[in-house]
């Protein structure tokens, strides 16, 4: 082959003091930088539990090979079939190969003094530490260039769909194709990294320290944006980029705004959608918040206000889908986008349509309500015929006179109960169904049951603490500041209403008084809704139920109800009957433990009962 493979033989290597070659001249040119570019056969994925069964490597520089490394490595555990199948490499072929003790040490001396090129970099360097610790060797830190990386940063989707090293062995027709072989891939990668070298000279890539900038993805429209965070305050807040015509672009929050606004020009931020944003982007315009807590909330009303084209999330928050329970002579469920101010029945929100269905369908299991749409009137017309449902027993068919107003209104009040929080009956309901289809060996429906329980259970628990939470009239709450003295806040019917900061050596009862007398009027909403999004009050109950945080008051006690559902993670596993047992197990537990009522059982706070004992300092 006209190459030199340097084959790892029994002589152990007892140390390696490997002495790194260090960038005096940081524009030490690409032609004359030493590579080494390395790929790993292993047993699996994980570096800490796997071990390696190849190593290859070839040295290059200026474009020509200085030499190449190539071993298979005894890995002292049998290879797995699907490894073996994928790579080629048996149990037999290793029996008689050098351990990781004689190897690795053998290819540090290899590469020693050179910068070490790998594709998907993070696997083999992990591979390789990994094997310096158990060995007691001190991995040497050496400069690292990962192909992945470069050919994301130098190649269009429509050059290369992905960067696989197949895909850019295509691309750039490389001399040798990666057959999951170590010294085969790594003479493959060899190819692709001249082939980005050239690309990205094009570009002005010449020196070492140019390409390592490059490969920390920071993009030029980044580095000469960076302008853009000058004066930026180092204050929690809100941050808005906008471009040239005020449009804004992308909101976010931070506790830092000065560093957080600062990292968007520099190797930290890898998002392609941030890299676009910040091409675009021509201003920053920042909100200082008294609080963390402030900065949170305004950042989703900012979002919601202005519905960034960068955001993902919370902005369409009318976008969400409810369960109702209509009021009318034969109440129904109906998928709905809204809660009005009407004698209904709400249970959500739900985050689409499918779950919202999935609850639904929860309940018809358990309980005959009607499943046909529109109206019905008292008194049915003779014309009326009645649907399938009613010959299979799920439904009383009220639509030809199967059922009086008398009749269905247990049921009605039953589903109405269920979405006011007493849920236990309706999910037990759900659990003997999966109990009999888990005893017919339907373990397929017996998880889309499971599926349904989960959907109903989770709406549940969601409606219920915002039910109790939009009612409180008021609540002022207080927590430790990050740089000390007390975060407040006011929040009524589950709307931030004030929030401020008192200082140390402050008492911050004039903090709380002040921001009482000048909060935001707020009028309640038609329940379960709180007064501001549901995304806003999600977000201050997680900041009221976090440690540490204190209720100064509260207008009325605040109390979830013992009936609301248990809201169990159940997971997937084969065997489907434990899974539908332990469903019904903490069903059954939440049900022993609850009473016919709803009393409290849960004060989100750190105490049982609201406190004053904020001090200063």
């Amino acid at each position: 082959m006209g190459q030199r493979v340097e084959r790892v033989v029994s002589q152990v290597l007892p140390s390696v003091v490997w002495v790194q070659q260090m960038l005096d001249d940081a524009a030490v040119s690409l032609a004359d930088t030493t590579f080494v570019v390395v790929d790993l056969e292993t047993t699996g994925g994980s570096a800490s539990a796997d071990r390696i069964t190849e190593i290859g490597a070839v040295k290059v520089r200026g474009g020509e090979v200085l030499g190449e490394f190539a071993t298979l490595v005894n890995p002292a555990t049998p290879i797995p079939a699907f490894i073996a199948v994928l790579t080629g490499i048996t149990d037999h072929m290793v029996a008689g190969a050098p351990d990781e003790a004689e190897a690795v040490p053998a290819f540090l001396e290899f590469a020693a003094g050179a910068v070490l090129v790998a594709h998907n970099a993070r696997f083999d360097v992990g591979f390789l530490t990994a094997a310096c610790s158990r060995l007691g060797l001190t991995w040497p830190r050496p400069p690292v260039l990962d192909t992945v990386r470069l050919a994301r940063q130098a190649l269009t989707r429509d050059e290369a769909p992905n960067v696989k090293l197949a895909t850019l062995a295509r691309v750039f027709t490389t001399s040798v194709q990666p057959n999951h072989r170590a010294l085969s891939d790594a003479r493959a990668t060899v190819d692709v990294l001249h082939g980005l070298m050239e690309r990205l000279g094009n570009r002005g890539v010449h020196t070492l320290a140019e390409l390592v900038e490059w490969q920390r993805q920071v993009t030029p429209a980044q580095r000469a944006k960076r302008r853009l965070a000058d004066g930026i305050p180092d204050a929690a807040g809100v941050y808005l980029f906008s471009d040239g015509q005020g449009r804004v672009l992308y909101v976010g929050k931070s506790r830092r705004l000065r560093a957080r606004v600062r990292s968007y020009f520099t190797a930290a931020e890898t998002r392609r959608r941030m890299a676009e944003m910040i091409a675009i982007a021509s201003s920053v315009d920042t909100v200082v918040c008294s609080t963390e807590i402030e900065a949170e909330v305004r950042e989703l009303r900012l979002i919601t206000a202005h519905r960034p084209p960068y955001n993902r999330r919370s902005k369409y928050p009318e976008r969400a889908v409810w369960l109702k329970l209509t009021a009318e002579a034969f109440p129904r469920l109906s998928v709905v986008s809204a809660v009005r101010d009407d004698e209904a029945a709400y249970l959500g929100p739900f985050r689409n349509r499918r779950l919202a269905h999935a609850a639904a369908e929860a309940v018809y299991r358990t309980v005959p309500l009607r499943q046909c749409v529109g109206r019905l009137p008292a008194v049915p017309p003779p014309s009326a015929t009645a649907c399938v449902l009613a010959d299979l027993g799920r439904c009383g068919a009220p639509c030809v006179g199967g059922a009086t107003r008398h009749d269905y209104a247990p049921h009605a009040d039953r589903v109405r109960g269920a979405f006011l929080g007493h849920i236990t009956p309706i999910l037990s309901g759900c659990e003997q169904q999966m109990a009999r289809l888990v005893a017919d060996e339907r373990f397929e429906e017996a998880a889309s049951e499971r599926d349904r329980w989960r959907a109903l259970a989770v709406a549940s628990s969601r409606t219920a603490s915002l039910r109790h939470f939009a009612a409180l009239a008021e609540v002022v709450a207080a927590r430790r500041g990050e740089r000390g003295g007390w975060d407040v806040v006011v929040v009524r019917h589950g709307r931030l209403a004030g929030a401020g900061h008192a200082p140390t050596g402050v008492h911050p009862q004039a903090t709380v008084d002040v921001l009482r007398a000048t909060a935001e009027t707020v009028q309640p909403a038609p329940p379960p809704l709180p007064a501001g999004t549901v995304d806003e009050a999600e977000t201050l109950l997680r900041w009221l139920q976090r440690d540490g945080t204190r209720l100064v008051s509260i207008s009325r006690p605040w109390s979830l109800p013992v009936t609301a559902a248990p809201v169990t993670r159940v997971a997937d596993s084969p065997a489907r009957e434990q899974v539908a047992g332990a469903v019904g197990q903490a069903v059954r537990s939440a049900a022993s433990t609850s009473s016919s009522g709803s009393g409290p059982t849960h004060v989100p706070s750190s105490s049982p009962e609201p406190s004053t004992s904020i001090q200063p300092g």
